[in-house]
């Protein structure tokens, strides 16, 4: 059964780590011919992906890194949407790719970078608010669960974990995250395209269904009402203590008992996925403000997201001996951290990109050094590159994730054409991004069908061509 750990063999390709990389020759096909379905055999279709599909293409002179973005830009399109209506409303059910469930974190980083676009294109703007709408249906059908199916008779195989399954529910692992995602999502749709029909009572009636499982799981009263456990004795996939984690010093913070990778958390209070949360939940203030009128949920979401600041402001920067005063990952309130990062986003390196603070911001300037130096017991390097990783697949290995979030929260040209000529040459022929290789044989890679980082690597190159486009330019 396909899972995410499955390793997939594919041709090898070779370079020298430090060194300027560069592919080995005549290892695969150099006429580049993409690798995309045949046009009758693509999910879903948009004209204004595709034109700007072939405008940035001919902007970049790197044949490799424009056939790559061929490859990965459309990857979501092509192979993971159904598209359908439903009692008159849009619908879009997205796959994260080799795992035929809609996660609502990939989902919606799936197609962020589409929005751009929606006003030029009615069908894809449809597209959009089929995901939302999707979305909305999956959270208030179990706000802790963090992956669906669309089918709700379709059996999981995590049926028998010791939680409250529900029909549709693929996967149960509470991850702060998964809400959040949903709420960048709906926001950026609204800002991007001022439509606000997708606004209706179902979507108000999930924000506060959020709202309200933000709050419980702050647990200042008791240990909230979800818990959690597996018996396929990996200690990654099940939480301690019954289910609920280990004990926290309650001080505001929302508890999470999974990490973006899916992996359980250490300290329950996950500090990247916190501070999404305050992200999220002052979008949420304003589009109760704005939208909604309703100015008691407004300030409700308002006075949590201040409160969850304040915590993290108050608990979690902290000394490191080596790298001064940074974020952790995870704390539990009571001054014990874990000092680490991990590739998957929501992480410490991503915090600008998703909106919490600005690159320049000193805690997180030498949060982001740490991240990528060896201080990070995930951060790996080798023979082909170096970067960070995570305890989801082990040592040795590199997340394109992580590299892709280097580039796009880094203002050193330098340090954005080592991502780019890392990418170009670990992706083992394939033309496509994969969840994580091995730095010394990138032809030991995890998920040759990875959707989110596919349109991630798609998602960097249009951030590229609109803010650094010389960089493009080159040839890597």
């Amino acid at each position: 059964m396909d899972n995410r750990r499955v390793f997939l063999k594919k041709a090898a390709l070779g370079t020298m780590f430090l060194t300027t990389p560069k592919t080995v020759i005549n290892v695969f096909d150099r006429d580049f011919k993409s690798n995309r379905p045949p046009k009758d055999k693509r999910k879903f279709v948009s004209v204004a992906v595709e034109k700007t599909i072939e405008t940035i293409k001919k902007s970049i002179k790197d044949k490799e890194i424009a056939w790559m973005f061929e490859n990965c830009f459309p990857n979501t399109l092509d192979t993971t949407v159904q598209y359908y209506e439903k009692n008159g409303k849009p619908y879009s059910y997205v796959i994260t790719g080799d795992i035929d469930a809609m996660w609502l974190r990939d989902s919606s980083a799936q197609v962020w970078p589409y929005l751009s676009l929606a006003k030029e294109d009615t069908k894809l703007k449809d597209m959009l608010k089929g995901v939302i709408n999707k979305q909305c249906e999956c959270v208030l059908l179990d706000p802790y669960a963090n992956a669906f199916y669309n089918d709700p008779s379709q059996k999981s195989e995590w049926v028998n974990d010791q939680t409250e399954m529900k029909p549709g529910v693929h996967e149960r692992k509470w991850e702060i995250d998964s809400l959040c995602y949903v709420v960048r999502l709906a926001y950026g749709y609204w800002k991007e395209t001022n439509d606000g029909s997708i606004f209706g009572s179902q979507w108000k009636q999930m924000a506060e269904t959020i709202i309200r499982t933000f709050t419980d799981q702050q647990r200042k009263e008791s240990k909230g009402l979800y818990h959690f456990q597996r018996q396929n004795g990996n200690p990654l996939d099940t939480q301690f203590a019954g289910g609920f984690g280990n004990p926290t010093k309650k001080v505001g913070l929302i508890h999470s008992m999974f990490r973006p990778s899916d992996d359980a958390t250490f300290y329950p209070f996950l500090i990247s996925s916190n501070m999404f949360a305050v992200v999220s939940l002052r979008q949420l203030s304003k589009l109760f403000r704005n939208v909604y009128k309703d100015i008691s949920l407004a300030e409700k979401a308002s006075a949590l997201a201040d409160e969850v600041d304040n915590a993290i402001k108050n608990y979690a920067i902290l000394n490191h001996p080596d790298a001064g005063k940074i974020f952790p990952l995870e704390i539990d309130g009571f001054g014990n951290a874990l000092f680490m990062d991990d590739a998957n986003v929501p992480n410490l390196l991503s915090i600008p990109y998703l909106g919490y603070t600005e690159v320049n911001h000193d805690v997180y300037q030498n949060t982001r050094k740490f991240s990528l130096s060896h201080n990070n017991p995930w951060f790996n390097s080798g023979k082909f590159a170096k970067g960070i990783g995570g305890p989801h697949v082990g040592e040795n290995k590199i997340w394109p994730l992580g590299l892709i979030m280097q580039a796009l929260t880094s203002n050193d040209d330098d340090e954005i054409l080592y991502c780019l000529r890392t990418l170009k040459t670990t992706h083992a022929g394939t033309g496509f991004i994969h969840e994580s290789f091995d730095v010394d044989h990138p032809e030991d890679f995890s998920r040759s069908w990875f959707a989110w980082a596919n349109t991630l690597f798609g998602e960097l190159i249009l951030h590229l061509h609109k803010e650094r486009p010389e960089l493009l330019s080159k040839d890597l």
